[in-house]
């Protein structure tokens, strides 16, 4: 499922237009961002719970040449699904 397809299931779900339902989904998007962004943990429950983990600074290497290659710390999003959707997804 692509974002289009999202915003036209949430449309026929909540008995709103294309442009309301984009207009939802843009917004709980850019809050989640935002969110994370400042630190925050977001959770939803029964679906899941998104947060941020740190990672450190570290040494890789570049595949085609072998030469080695500073790879800068970095903060990444983590989703941690939630019982609720484990079951249906286990089901």
């Amino acid at each position: 499922m692509n974002k289009t397809e999202l915003i036209e299931s949430i449309a026929s779900k909540a008995g709103v237009t294309r442009a309301v339902a984009t207009t939802m989904l843009d917004a709980t998007l850019s809050t989640i961002t935002e969110a994370l962004a400042a630190g925050d943990a977001v959770a939803l429950v029964g679906f899941g719970t998104f947060k941020t983990s740190a990672r450190a600074a570290r040494t890789g290497k570049n595949p085609a040449t072998g030469e080695a290659l500073e790879i800068a710390a970095s903060t990444a999003a983590k989703f941690s699904p939630g019982k609720a959707l484990k079951d249906a997804l286990n089901k």
